[in-house]
Parts: C-alpha cells; sequence; structure tokens
C-alpha cells in the first residue's frame, strides 16, 4: 500500500473533547428529566450525535416532548461553547501533523460531529491551515460504524480509500475505517481500551506522541 493520505477523527484524537460532549449531554439530558449518567454516555462514544439522542430519547422518554433534531441542536450549541472556552488539543497533535506534512501526506478530518463543532475545534487548537479537507459524517445517510464518511473523505481528496490511514480513538471509529478499507491506527479514548474492535486496527498505541515515521512505514508495503 502506497500512503497519500491521512485522515484524522477529531473528538478523542485531535481534541479531549469526549467529556465535553459528556457534560453537553448531561446539561440536557438532566434538564429532561432523563436518568442518563456519565459511565453509560460512554457505551455511545464515536457514534453521529444525532444517533446517539435518538437512542437515549427512546431508551428514556423525557418529561417534556422534544425532537431529535431540537435536543441535538441544544447539546452542540453546548458544546461548542466548552471547546471554544476549554478545549485542550490531545497531546502529540503537533508532532503527528509535523510527521504526516514532511512525508507528503494530504490531510483531512473525517468526524461524526457536525461541521459547526469541527470548525470551532479547528479555531480553538489553530491547526486551521495544517488540515487540507474536512467533512462530517451529519452529510452521510449514516454515521460511523458505516464507512460512508471515510469512503466520501477519500473520494474528496481523490484518492483511493486503500491509499488512506485513519486515525481513531473509538471502536465505532475503528470500524468504520476498515470497512472502507483503509489502514488504521487506533488511540483508543477512555473506556474504549478493552473494546475487541480494536483488535482489527492495523496499530494501536496509546497516545499520538507514540507515533513515528516507522509507524506509517510500518503500513506501507
Amino acid at each position: 500500500m502506497k500512503i497519500k493520505a491521512v485522515i484524522f477523527d477529531m473528538d478523542g484524537v485531535l481534541i479531549d473533547s469526549e467529556p465535553l460532549w459528556r457534560r453537553a449531554e448531561l446539561e440536557v439530558y438532566s434538564s429532561l428529566g432523563m436518568p442518563v449518567t456519565d459511565a453509560m454516555l460512554r457505551k455511545t462514544t464515536g457514534l453521529r450525535v444525532d444517533d446517539v439522542v435518538a437512542y437515549w430519547l427512546k431508551e428514556f422518554p423525557p418529561k417534556v416532548q422534544i425532537s431529535v433534531d431540537e435536543c441535538t441542536n441544544k447539546i452542540v450549541e453546548g458544546v461548542i461553547q466548552l471547546i471554544l472556552k476549554e478545549g485542550v488539543g490531545a497531546p502529540g497533535v503537533q508532532h503527528t501533523l509535523n510527521i504526516v506534512h514532511q512525508r507528503g501526506y494530504q490531510t483531512a478530518i473525517a468526524s461524526s460531529s457536525y461541521e459547526s463543532v469541527i470548525h470551532a475545534v479547528l479555531s480553538r487548537l489553530g491547526i486551521q491551515d495544517q488540515i487540507d479537507l474536512t467533512y462530517s459524517a451529519e452529510h452521510e445517510e449514516y454515521g460511523k460504524p458505516h464507512p460512508g464518511v471515510y469512503i466520501t473523505t477519500a473520494k474528496k481528496l481523490g484518492v483511493d480509500p486503500t491509499e488512506c490511514v485513519a486515525i481513531e480513538d473509538s471502536k465505532f471509529g475503528v470500524l468504520a475505517a476498515k470497512a472502507a478499507r483503509m489502514a488504521c491506527i487506533a488511540v483508543p479514548s477512555d473506556g474504549q481500551e478493552a473494546a475487541k474492535e480494536m483488535k482489527i486496527a492495523d496499530c494501536v498505541l496509546q497516545s499520538l506522541e507514540d507515533i513515528s515515521e516507522q509507524t506509517f512505514d510500518s503500513l506501507t508495503f
């Protein structure tokens, strides 16, 4: 395989935003009288936010009538505010981007988050000029673990999915990347380390800080 592009998941990979998402979700769910806990939310890590909301609204019908779209928008607004105020880049982000650019790879973000959240993250981290393309699963019929977001991102970059390396932190993301026929580096986020799906990643590391030239060499054949 000749690598031409590296496609990053965003939440939990480029930014430690999973805790911020859970905070935003819990605030909205609590206001609706839904007994959702932080521990419960960890099992939906990596899914598209509207899919997450639909799941929890069905699991715990709220006391106040609210649509999936309305609930989703409230959560997205909350998480954007948190990201812009408190968002912190994951360890090794610039280190990894430096290696990727030195090797001449294209860069993209393929995220389950909405475009508005992606833009907030890029603004907070100041890496807008280092990412060639961003694409959100909100534009796909299905979110991760469906591979659509990765397949479309590769098409927009003008490369074959087999020429891409995806960097993921969740089991649903790893499944999506591999279903798209991409090589996948997994950097499991909190609570995802033991997921059996991580075993199908081509490489599992503790952090982006552990990525090296040799990591990409090992995926080239």
